[in-house]
């Protein structure tokens, strides 16, 4: 009998298309069971997200237009891991920037595959507090154009739920982070 639980092994690469932030590669596998299948992957290095919190118990999100998606979606601060970085160096650095906040107070919240069916992505969050308004926010990427909101949790989750926020990295967080945003409601 197989075992159906050992990788596949590797017998071509081929890297399609390789972009600012991923490269897509479509390669061919021996499967456990001996066939052999080609894959599409997404190869991207990593995010880092932040479920921010003020003082008050408000969530600050960011509103940013997506071009994959071709609207702007409401989000958490988030960014890509850049070359060896370390995820919470990505993220301590993002939500400065994004937001014009820097947070005194951090707690992982755990990490998770955006679309294992196809890309190899892995979010790293993090719930940020004690947060304290930078006297003169970091100046945007040049292909971004930021707007910062906030919202209470109930208006927040009403905003899931009606589906004013999609984006699933962003509803992920805040599910990690609901137990610890209701031990200090």
């Amino acid at each position: 009998m197989s075992n159906t639980h050992s990788p596949a092994e590797v017998l071509e690469r081929h890297c399609f298309c390789r972009s600012r932030k991923f490269t897509f590669e479509v390669n061919q596998y021996r499967l456990p069971h001996g066939a052999v299948a080609v894959m599409g992957t997404v190869r991207h290095p990593g995010g880092a997200l932040a479920v921010p919190v003020t003082p008050s118990g408000h969530l600050v999100l960011v509103k940013q237009y997506r071009f994959a998606t071709e609207k702007y979606l409401l989000e958490f601060p988030a960014g890509t891991v850049e070359d060896h970085e370390n995820p919470f160096k990505t993220i301590e650095r993002e939500i400065q920037e994004e937001t014009g906040y820097r947070a005194h107070q951090w707690q992982p919240l755990g990490e998770f595959y955006i679309a294992p069916g196809y890309s190899d992505e892995v979010i790293y969050a993090y719930l940020a507090t004690d947060l304290e308004p930078l006297a003169t926010p970091p100046a945007q990427d040049d292909d971004e154009h930021i707007e910062t909101l906030e919202f209470s949790i109930p208006d927040f989750e009403a905003a899931i739920r009606s589906g004013q926020v999609v984006d699933a990295k962003t509803i992920t967080s805040f599910y990690l982070a609901l137990p610890y945003l209701s031990a200090t409601s």
